[in-house]
């Protein structure tokens, strides 16, 4: 049986700005077939199961070369698999994508195309750029500067391109700025003309270097830009000084490591991307099923007879909650327990359920919710703790001397995470960072297990108190805890440090 093959576009490198339809096709994917340009956070979109496969390209260094990439996609969709070939930008424009088409169409085989941002336009949108303009043009023309390198001669037509007007935007062409400068100047541009190249653009690491055709190339060599960087020409580039958004934001320029579990980092890199930061997801830990799971079935079975159900985490609210309406399809089936969170990011994942939360301390740490405990009356009242598999014994202790019955259900456990599809390790052992965050205490253990050197200048972030302690065990102060023990609070808390 056949599959199919989805030739998707990525867009730029801002994960915001994949089309819908892409982040479908990921979702259903049972191969991802991707490349270097790729946010390294539509692979956590992909299904567990999903065979990823990494064919990244980038200028002499090749991963796999075109034709075994065409020969891939062609032998897994023949397979009967559904297959993504994901590749940054649109795959129509200089990505190879009509090659790849055609080579599936040879081979007989069904694909889609699904478009893509290109970097064409939107890289320069966000160094404040516009393309076109009433008051500078009203033409657009992308070229290449990247061509065939078995070509005899380039077939650009430099004495066409000096004179075209309007706006003239190339991508891939940073290894040969000098020469299309020379070219373009030598057929008649004037050497004033404004430039901007914009590398890494639509992400964290976005670098805008703006000249003219007479100067560029030497900025570029004095600076060390290189690509993958889009060139705009015209006299565009001077809006830049009036409308440049995306360089202005708070975070803009920091790059800052996410250590959660892939399952939960989306919520704090996406926080943190938007406040303009370089997020390099690099999780320590992973969550799977507590080692006895009959005994965790049979609490949930039973969990309807407890006066206090006690979450204290979103982990632990989302096994649960998945594990109840998998033997019972009624919530009411649930009885009429009293819900109890640790604070308002486990409240959240429980209100997904539907279940209003009865009890939310002031402080979102054990201690807070034991003393919330401390004004409710417990005595010989049951109590079914749901938790990781190692914790501190505070509130079962605590709750204890309060006079509860509590019952532990373990719904499941952190391990190491092992698995490194997007190479962070290798980005934070080379390119350093500006701070860490740590929102669990097993987060810093496993982090600091791995044994990578501690960047010089880099700063740990922790949400809380006890986080906080774990670090300091390791011989490692923060330099940022959260007020507010929770996703929103650790952002507050970078942002008023870098302010």
């Amino acid at each position: 049986m056949k599959g199919k093959c989805y030739l998707v576009g990525g867009g730029p490198g801002d994960p915001g700005l994949m089309t819908v339809k892409g982040r479908a096709c990921i979702e259903k994917a049972d191969v991802l077939i991707y490349d270097a340009l790729s946010s390294p956070e539509f692979l956590s979109w992909a299904r567990k199961d999903c065979e990823k496969i990494y064919v990244g390209k980038r200028a002499a260094d090749h991963a796999l070369s075109q034709e075994g990439i065409n020969a891939l996609i062609v032998e897994k969709t023949l397979a009967g698999k559904s297959v993504v070939r994901l590749k940054g930008g649109d795959p129509m424009i200089f990505g190879r994508g009509g090659e790849e088409a055609a080579e599936l169409a040879a081979a007989g085989v069904p694909f889609e195309i699904v478009p893509g941002i290109s970097s064409s336009i939107a890289g320069p949108a966000y160094a404040g750029i516009p393309v076109t303009h009433r008051d500078h043009c009203s033409q657009l023309t992308i070229f290449t500067g990247h061509e065939d390198p078995t070509k005899g001669e380039s077939s650009l037509d430099y004495a066409h391109l000096a004179k075209t007007p309007g706006t003239r935007v190339f991508l891939m062409g940073v290894a040969r700025l000098r020469e299309i400068c020379s070219e373009l100047m030598k057929h008649g541009a004037e050497g004033d003309t404004p430039i901007a190249l914009t590398r890494w653009a639509t992400t964290g690491r976005q670098w805008t270097l703006t000249g003219t055709l007479a100067t560029i190339a030497d900025l570029v060599e004095e600076k060390k830009f290189t690509s993958p960087a889009v060139a705009v020409i015209g006299g565009v580039v001077t809006e830049r000084a009036k409308i440049n958004w995306f360089e202005t934001r708070p975070l803009f320029g920091k790059r800052i490591v996410v250590t959660r579990t892939r399952e939960q980092a989306g919520e704090l890199s996406v926080a943190l991307r938007e406040l303009g930061a370089d997020v390099m997801e690099l999780p320590t830990i992973r969550v799977e099923a507590p080692e006895d799971k009959l005994e965790f079935a049979e609490s949930v079975t039973h969990a309807h007879t407890y006066d206090w159900l006690v979450f204290t985490s979103p982990n632990g609210a989302e096994r649960f909650f998945e594990a109840f309406f998998a033997v019972y399809p009624d919530a009411r089936s649930l009885g009429n327990p009293r819900i109890a969170a640790i604070g308002p990011g486990t409240a959240k994942k429980i209100a997904e359920y539907r279940i209003t939360t009865d009890l939310l301390p002031e402080k979102f740490v054990a201690e807070g919710l034991v003393e919330a405990f401390a004004k409710e009356a417990i005595e010989n009242q049951t109590v079914l703790w749901v938790k990781a598999e190692e914790t501190r014994e505070v509130i079962l202790d605590e709750l204890t001397k309060q006079g509860a019955i509590v019952d532990l259900c373990i719904a499941y456990r952190t391990v190491p995470e092992t698995d490194d599809p997007t190479g962070a390790v290798a980005r934070f052992t080379e390119e350093g960072a500006d701070f860490v965050t740590f929102a669990s205490g097993s987060s810093v253990e496993n982090f600091f297990a791995l044994g990578l050197p501690w960047p010089e200048g880099c700063e740990a972030a922790s949400i809380g108190p006890v986080t906080s302690a774990a670090l300091r065990q390791l011989g490692h102060e923060p330099a940022v805890e959260a007020a507010q023990h929770t996703i929103p609070g650790l952002v507050a808390a970078i942002v008023s440090a870098c302010a």
